[in-house]
């Protein structure tokens, strides 16, 4: 959780969060080969070599390395990313990193060969920059500073997009095309707006639609009236939904207490946030979310002060809904189980996540059952009652790379048709969701659990493994084994957030009869994209 959550995919590449946003924007579905690494590329050239494809030649950067680099983002820009099955029509590189980093250098040499490899009007080399503003004076010079190194190595930007935290002055953006050598036109000014969703209007007013489009010469090629007519409904679905945003009051908020591991780096939970982001937009409804460290639920210690845990208990209980996301570790524990029966009991909607689930599970034991010892073989190995058990195909030994991961379906029970979630679902009888864990509910105590009222309402395609709990009789009680947040998208929500946020909200009634129809269309026609877009993450 350094630098933030670990993004996961269908085919289960654990990838960086990036990732995640170009799928949440782009409404597009990604592979692990669109996350270049100098590690996967070093393993690549050596495997290579290891075969005698080079001939008993030595190895060198370059040309075989930077020549693996262009050839491997080739071959992915071929792959359909949607529904259309049909191969992109562009391919976005985002190059982390700064310019004159070593571990950037390979991929620096690599793009000023690409940009030759492609050919004219094929190649787009869009520079981001910090225009920062110190003592009220918006400062040019660390610009200046990176086009001339980007320069150096050979790349020459076509557009320099500006980040800064106000709007650039007309005088910034006319001295960083002059010292920059480009037009002003070319200099794209991205200030700090709302939210995220505001960028692409912010993009739009500035003329980067047409900027790309000279660049590319895209008036030389034809789009098909049915994909340029999705293509309008889409931006214009986009346009509707964030400048609503922008008019939302105080009075239509829906508070969240978000109760987990890792709340002081907030990157650690984006994806979930993002989730709940298009929940409430499709609501319309402003989101406020408050953060709480588990541990400051539990009895006053060390690492709680009376002040913390008496605030933490105070933000939960004026929440709307409260939500346990996923995560490892005893930390914190005794905390989350608390949130749960909170919510359980007050009644207040609850969405648990993963670990969510788990600690749900425990709590309904301990509370309703009478089970004390109620515990996870995570935390306790000795417990008597292991009410979630390391999953039997997981080496426990060996805790590297080796959980539950990818796309996997789970199938609603016979008998769950008053679900509130599988109506969200569309009433489908399977779904297919990411998954990412090493522990489940255990399967011993399924039978005790399902008689004492916890309803376990979706099972893996065996029926051995429990993916989905509800109560009846609850405004909204949920927990997923799954991790719904990796599916979420900006006009499509995720099910299990969107009736979250909407209980929350008190208007889930509502959203079910519209949103669950829409499921059920989408089942049946499928959504691809009117612009085809891939995505690689170096």
């Amino acid at each position: 959780m350094k630098h933030g959550e670990c993004f996961v995919l269908d085919d289960g590449g654990e990838v960086d969060l990036d990732l995640g946003n170009y799928e949440r924007y782009l409404n597009i579905t990604l592979t692990r080969n669109n996350n270049i690494t100098t590690g996967k590329i070093y393993q690549h050239v050596i495997e290579k070599e290891r075969k005698g494809d080079y001939l008993g030649r030595t190895v060198q950067v370059v040309p075989h390395l930077t020549n693996a680099i262009q050839d491997w983002i080739e071959d992915v820009a071929k792959v359909p990313v949607d529904d259309t099955n049909e191969a992109p029509d562009a391919c976005v590189i985002e190059l982390g990193g700064t310019v004159g980093d070593i571990e950037s250098a390979p991929f620096v040499e690599a793009m000023r060969q690409l940009r030759r490899r492609a050919g004219r009007d094929n190649f787009l080399h869009i520079h981001v920059s910090l225009v920062p503003v110190i003592s009220g004076e918006q400062k040019t010079k660390p610009t200046q500073a990176a086009i001339r190194d980007v320069r150096a190595v050979g790349l020459a930007p076509d557009l320099i997009a500006c980040r800064c935290i106000e709007p650039l002055e007309e005088s910034t953006i006319n001295k960083i095309a002059m010292f920059c050598q480009v037009e002003s036109d070319q200099v794209v000014a991205v200030h700090d707006v709302e939210s995220t969703y505001h960028v692409p209007l912010l993009l739009e007013k500035q003329g980067l639609v047409g900027q790309l489009s000279d660049i590319f010469r895209l008036s030389d090629f034809s789009i098909s009236a049915p994909m340029l007519t999705k293509g309008q409904q889409i931006w214009k679905a986009w346009k509707s939904l964030t400048t609503a945003q922008e008019r939302y009051l105080d009075t239509e908020r829906v508070t969240i207490a978000l109760v987990g591991k890792y709340t002081k780096l907030h990157d650690s939970y984006l994806s979930v946030v993002k989730s709940l982001e298009h929940s409430a937009l499709a609501i319309h409804r402003k989101l406020n979310l408050v953060w709480i460290d588990a541990v400051h639920l539990e009895a006053a210690t060390q690492q709680s002060s009376p002040e913390a845990y008496h605030k933490s208990w105070h933000d939960l209980c004026t929440a709307d809904g409260v939500l346990v996301p996923g995560g490892f570790g005893e930390r914190g524990i005794e905390g989350m189980i608390r949130a749960a029966q909170y919510a359980r009991t007050q009644p207040k909607p609850y969405l648990g996540i993963c670990l969510g689930l788990q600690t749900a599970v425990i709590e309904y034991a301990r509370d309703v059952m009478n089970i004390k010892d109620a515990a996870s073989a995570e935390f306790d190995a000795q417990a008597a009652d292991k009410l979630v058990m390391f999953m039997p195909e997981i080496d426990a030994k060996t805790m590297g790379g080796n959980m539950r991961l990818g796309l996997r379906p789970t199938q609603f029970q016979a008998g769950s048709e008053w679900s509130k979630l599988r109506k969200l679902y569309g009433g489908a009888d399977s779904i297919n969701e990411r998954h990412r864990h090493r522990y489940e509910v255990n399967p011993a105590y399924i039978d005790k659990l399902s008689a004492a009222g916890l309803n376990f309402i979706g099972k893996d395609e065996t029926g051995q493994r429990m993916e989905v709990i509800e109560l009846k009789n609850h405004p909204f009680f949920v927990g997923v084994q799954f991790h719904p947040e990796y599916l979420s998208r900006v006009l499509r929500p995720s099910p299990p957030f969107l009736g979250f946020v909407a209980a929350s909200a008190g208007v889930l009634d509502q959203v079910t009869a519209k949103f669950g129809e829409k499921e059920k269309e989408h089942a049946m026609n499928g959504d691809g994209l009117a612009a085809q877009i891939n995505g690689i993450m170096i």
